[in-house]
């Protein structure tokens, strides 16, 4: 019988810890619910990370829609935003200008985008971020200089970049840690060596 109590207190537990995370779950403030809906509308896909994590997960890259600069105007309403996946969509630079104060957000997703250097400023104030993809866009060494004072920063990835062995190095002397991914295409194979002419064979 004791057996059978301690159960069905653990279960009754558990039931009130399902329900407060559910609570907790819904616990979204007026402008958050209409900034969520708006990204919804624009064919973006809003998650929170996990059952007991209210942090968002906001993806534009499947929208199946031309995602631009004022799709990202709502974000300013949703700090508690972690993941965020632009890639593919037509931003700009102008459109990062709505990232500046996601202090929360760790991974952010700009592959394909056409966002330069100056559009890079915009992230200089994102203390959290962990992980950042610049694949395929047009930023320099410059832009990486924008990135020096993000100090969690762990992975950012530079294929098809126009980042330099020199921009690579100022950016690691500033952040140690920091693994720079560049691609295949800078690991060019090793030049053969000219073969030494063989000595003639002396005639008898």
């Amino acid at each position: 019988m004791k057996f059978g109590h301690g159960l069905a207190v653990l279960m009754a537990c558990s039931m009130v810890s399902l329900a407060a995370a559910q609570e907790k779950k819904a616990e979204r403030s007026e402008p958050e619910k209409a900034a969520i809906a708006e990204i919804r509308k624009a064919g973006g896909l809003v998650l929170e990370l996990a059952q007991t994590d209210p942090r968002l997960d906001i993806a534009f890259h499947l929208s199946g829609t031309e995602i631009k600069d004022e799709n990202l105007v709502p974000l300013k309403a949703l700090p508690s935003t972690a993941n965020l996946n632009l890639r593919g969509t037509k931003i700009t630079d102008a459109g990062l200008a709505n990232l500046a104060d996601l202090k929360g957000l760790v991974r952010l997703h700009l592959e394909k985008t056409a966002v330069t250097d100056a559009g890079l400023a915009h992230l200089a104030n994102l203390e959290s971020l962990e992980y950042l993809n610049l694949y395929g866009t047009p930023v320099t060494d410059a832009g990486l200089k924008h990135l020096e004072n993000l100090k969690k920063l762990k992975s950012v990835y530079l294929w098809e970049t126009q980042v330099t062995d020199a921009g690579v190095a100022a950016l690691k002397e500033k952040l140690p840690e920091v693994r720079v991914i560049r691609g295949l295409d800078l690991a060019k194979p090793a030049e053969p060596k000219p073969e030494e002419p063989k000595p003639e064979e002396k005639k008898e």
